[in-house]
């Protein structure tokens, strides 16, 4: 009868119709999670890692002596020329800070959302932010030429007894910078707090257990303790959250205020956000999608995480390819012949192929193979797809800046831009910077919150099910 109760197969079928997808598989417990992720830490790093990190180390070391042949030859050792005033430099600050901007966004926005899924992924997003901001940080000090000035970027007056010139854009980004690096460390450390007290009461060496001590700050997992730090992680997401929106705005308006064609637009500070969010999520896949299969992590990355990370690459992707067209429209619908001209160029002058292949290929249509399901958790795919989008992305960003200042509006003055060996190589130093401080993470601190994947999966514990004077009074399972 259609009235008649149901019976209980008929209500198990349907709460497991209705049920949730688990972020962890095959029903890993708490001291599962624990010993795969802290196992990590405490083994001894295997010969790969120490390949990798000798390569990445030695990359960075040249990087960072192409800096300091920079710094005492002068910028005249880069291919900048007139008009091209800005090139790698910039572009590689732009670059970089984009790929920062996924770290807060899988912190502190979808912590705020309440979306449990960003806890297998949010340490190591929000440990590549801060490798990317200090790869980015190194740009705005060199490119301004007289390094030893760079102090008078510091919001204090200097020894002439003057302010700094906060009109100047180069002034707003080094707030917009030191202010996102800053909140970002506060948030990133204070989630480490539970998993560093971890480590400490797993240490078997006097060295670990007290280091791992000092930075856990006395925790002891007592109701008190998590109070203050659910507390202080709420504040500390509620103030990161506007920083995914104000910086990388800032960073347009370097552009957006000049009357330089295809600059002065004011499309640029959301075109911009969402690029540094698709880009930065392709970073992250870049990322932990060797690290997932490395260490057999498949069990805490799923596939659910990967699908639900291509869907939100192929959301902003739409972003920017929508952003694109908009650019063109106005360029025609206008009527301004250097704009016009400026777009023209763009596809047709010398820097075509960036454009068709950097723009185009890889930021528009490489993302719209995540419309398939099965490309979504095809890991390969996927892998493919993010390489794609971090080279369109460095593509997007030499195309704005180069391509804005070889044409200049006077014919008698443009000239191409070729970057010298210093350019190319100390871009190459910031990738490798950038991978030794990622595989110093790994090695050295959990790469996943455990004490946030167990909040976020209480049916993992042994006990969920049993009524509470059941329960053994040991407690504190979560951080163990």
């Amino acid at each position: 009868m259609d009235g008649a109760p149901a019976t209980a197969p008929e209500l198990e079928q349907a709460r497991q119709q209705i049920a949730h997808v688990p972020l962890v598989l095959n029903r890993r417990n708490f001291n599962w999670l624990t010993q795969r992720i802290s196992g990590v830490v405490e083994q001894p790093a295997p010969r790969w890692w120490w390949v990798c990190f000798m390569t990445t180390a030695s990359i960075a070391t040249f990087g960072l002596f192409c800096i300091g042949y920079l710094i005492s030859t002068g910028v005249g050792t880069w291919g900048n020329n007139i008009p091209v005033g800005w090139a790698w430099g910039i572009t590689n600050f732009v670059f970089w800070i984009g790929i920062g901007h996924a770290g807060t966004l899988i912190s502190a926005i979808l912590y705020l959302l309440r979306q449990k899924w960003r806890t297998s992924i949010n340490r190591s997003a929000e440990a590549m932010t801060l490798f990317a901001v200090i790869c980015a940080a190194i740009f705005p000090g060199i490119h301004v030429g007289r390094f030893w000035m760079a102090w008078y970027l510091a919001p204090i007056p200097n020894n002439w007894a003057i302010w700094q010139n906060f009109r100047s854009a180069l002034m707003w980004d080094v707030f917009a910078v030191s202010t996102y690096f800053t909140v970002s460390v506060l948030f990133w450390y204070t989630g480490l707090v539970p998993d560093l007290a971890s480590l400490r009461d797993r240490a078997t060496t006097r060295v670990r257990k007290f280091l791992f001590g000092v930075f856990a700050l006395g925790w002891r997992g007592s109701n008190r303790n998590w109070r203050h730090y659910e507390m202080a992680y709420l504040l500390l997401a509620g103030l990161s959250t506007p920083l995914v929106l104000s910086v990388h705005s800032v960073v347009s308006f370097d552009f957006a205020s000049t009357v330089l064609p295809t600059w002065h637009t004011t499309i640029f500070p959301p075109y911009f956000v969402a690029g540094a969010i698709f880009g930065g999520f392709a970073m992250v896949l870049t990322l932990l999608l060797p690290a997932r299969a490395i260490f057999k992590l498949q069990d805490i990355i799923t596939p659910q995480h990967v699908d639900k990370m291509a869907k939100i690459i192929l959301l902003t992707g739409s972003f920017v390819a929508y952003a694109y067209s908009m650019e063109f429209f106005i360029a025609w619908y206008s009527g301004d012949h250097y704009e016009r001209f400026a777009f023209w160029n763009r596809i047709f002058g010398p820097y075509w192929w960036y454009w068709w292949f950097g723009m185009l290929f890889c930021n528009c249509l490489s993302p719209q193979l995540f419309w398939f399901r099965w490309c979504r958790r095809n890991v390969l795919v996927v892998f493919f797809v993010a390489m794609c989008v971090n080279a369109g992305m460095w593509f997007e960003r030499f195309i704005i800046i180069v391509g804005g200042l070889h044409r200049d509006f006077l014919p008698s003055s443009w000239r191409i831009f070729q970057p010298s060996w210093v350019d190319i190589w100390t871009y190459i130093g910031t990738i490798g910077i950038f991978t030794s401080l990622f595989l110093l993470f790994i090695r050295f601190l959990p790469m996943i919150a455990m004490s946030e994947v167990k909040t976020a999966t209480p049916e993992a514990d042994p006990h969920y099910d049993l009524p509470p004077e059941s329960i053994p009074a040991a407690g504190g399972e979560r951080n163990r």
